[in-house]
């Protein structure tokens, strides 16, 4: 298939790319950049074996969009792009808003104007809200706390109408939980380009010498250390789960389809930090401070569906997760040129 990656350039979209093509599709990128850095591509290309054929623009550009569709032939697309940054989708809310939003329609309007009807949608656990059950099933009422999650469960519910609308439609809604890690050859990785809103890549920042220290949010959380759990995934497993979704949906009944990517375990912030020491091989600075407002005691995804129907499963450990994320990170100091 040729397969077209928006935010093929991005963390997840990079480790999916380099999957692709290893599994004998033709890729185009597009990416505006915003998010990415330019440099990766070379990376991905060293990876592949293969030139990989990027486009640098934003989809909210609709006439963009158009003209490639219209001058190439794509069978299927996975969608990553779109602003992913909690904190900052608080801050701006209009500009995720308008970001996720657009771009997918823009995105949608195209492939069903050329007859592209296989989409996969990087979506996020994050729609799961504040008060689902653990373990999180596809099933489970949609919410969420935050403008960046509330852009998830719109484009989630206008691809289902599109499908109700166009049954002829076959997409994969991904709901994956914390992904980290990186490309076993230290190549590619995550590159935040301000101040890490996540986990791992803080910690692996910490280790390199670029943060003075971890602070850990919230240490009296009703878990077994005290510390807030999530389902952390590895990503080359994350970008498994991606084309497993898309050889899936030539065979589907249904327009939609939804699936958890996740390991169906949780890992305290606790028990990541001393992974990551054992990683590193020494101890790491941290403190315990308040915990932050929205945040919840434990996440993790019930992965039976996916496992059952896409025949996949994450099977990468914790400590494999720490070793390739501070292999990259090591190689790596201040990220990607």
């Amino acid at each position: 298939m040729h397969v077209l990656v928006s935010g093929g350039a991005g963390y997840i979209g990079s480790h999916t790319v380099v999957q692709l093509v290893a599994a004998g599709h033709a890729v185009t990128v597009v990416d505006s950049f915003a998010n990415a850095k330019p440099s990766v591509i070379a990376r991905l290309n060293i990876l592949t074996g293969e030139p990989i054929d990027v486009r640098s623009f934003d989809l909210t550009d609709r006439d963009k969009t158009e003209h490639l569709f219209a001058h190439e032939h794509f069978d299927a697309v996975i969608h990553f792009a779109g602003f992913k940054a909690v904190g900052e989708s608080v801050e701006k809310p209009l500009e995720y808003y308008e970001n996720n939003l657009e771009s997918t329609f823009s995105l949608v309007r195209a492939m069903r104007r050329h007859g592209v009807r296989r989409l996969v949608f990087s979506s996020s656990a994050t729609v799961y809200g504040a008060d689902a059950e653990v373990p999180m099933k596809e099933d489970a009422p949609t919410s969420a706390t935050n403008p960046y999650g509330w852009t998830k469960v719109m484009v989630e519910q206008v691809l289902r109408d599109v499908g109700a609308a166009d049954p002829t439609w076959r997409i994969a809604l991904l709901r994956y939980f914390n992904p980290v890690g990186a490309h076993s050859s230290g190549l590619v990785g995550e590159d935040p380009s301000d101040i890490p809103n996540n986990l791992m890549p803080f910690l692996a920042q910490v280790a390199v010498g670029r943060r003075e220290k971890l602070s850990i949010y919230g240490g009296d959380y009703p878990t077994p250390d005290g510390t807030g759990v999530r389902d952390y995934i590895h990503v080359e497993d994350l970008a498994a789960g991606h084309i497993a979704a898309l050889e899936k949906l030539a065979s589907a009944d249904e327009p939609v389809s939804t699936w958890n990517l996740g390991t169906g375990r949780g890992t305290s912030v606790l028990e990541m930090l001393h992974a990551f020491e054992r990683a590193v091989g020494h101890d790491l600075p941290h403190e315990i401070v308040d915990r932050r407002p929205g945040d919840i005691a434990q996440s993790y995804a019930d992965p039976t569906k996916a496992e059952t129907e896409l025949g996949w499963k994450a099977t990468r450990t914790i400590d494999d997760m720490c070793v390739d994320t501070w292999r990259w990170q090591s190689t790596n100091p201040d990220g990607y040129p």
